[in-house]
């Protein structure tokens, strides 16, 4: 497995390539969650609230991101073994969009199948860097499950406040399941992040 930047999600045609800007490369994000999963076990949890106040910054390296990995995920491995299959999956569903486009005409479909072919080593390295930040923020999932806090509290700087409002989505899959929001505040002029879990209080018979 390899991890490294390679950019936003690319937009294939016969003209050539383009990339959205709407979907960046998951990479982007990987080292702020792996600071926050670092940063988990060492900060202080007052009254089942975790502040992340003082994160340790540091920039990681694309194997040092995988070590990371290897570290905090149950099983790192089987979230990269389907990466060259889905992405083999996704190259064929393009092709078949153009295959079936009666629009175009043989040159033009001919140019767009070759310039998707041409992308092939750069969608493997996309669905790669996807795959390793899902894992990674299934991760801080588990570790937020088996802590029994209600929230945590953190710097809005360094791709936090992005990796939190993903980690919503996570959680509301997760086991147990959460019906987490994200709210922002100023604390002494520095924007802050409140990750509530929004736990369900039992009820008493």
């Amino acid at each position: 497995m390899k991890l490294t930047y390679v950019g936003a999600k690319p937009k294939v045609s016969s003209r050539g390539v383009t990339f959205d800007q709407t979907k960046p490369d998951k990479y982007t994000f990987l080292n702020a969650v792996v600071e926050l999963l670092e940063a988990f076990n060492i900060n202080e949890k007052v009254d089942k609230s975790l502040h992340l106040e003082s994160i340790e910054h540091k920039n990681y390296a694309g194997d040092e991101l995988v070590d990371m990995l290897s570290k905090h995920c149950e099983n790192p491995q089987q979230a990269f073994d389907t990466c060259q299959e889905d992405t083999n999956a996704l190259i064929e569903k393009y092709k078949k969009q153009v295959e079936n486009n009666s629009n175009l005409s043989k040159d033009e479909k001919t140019a767009w199948l070759g310039n998707i072919d041409y992308m092939r080593d750069y969608y493997l390295q996309y669905v790669t860097n996807e795959s390793a930040y899902k894992c990674a923020l299934h991760a801080l999932a588990d570790q937020i499950g088996k802590s029994h806090i209600d929230d945590i509290v953190f710097p809005m700087g360094r791709n936090y406040g992005l990796v939190t409002s993903h980690l919503v989505d996570i959680l509301r899959d997760h086991k147990p399941a959460f019906d987490a929001t994200l709210s922002i505040y100023m604390k002494d002029g520095i924007a802050m992040g409140k990750l509530n879990m929004n736990r369900a209080t039992p009820i008493k018979i």
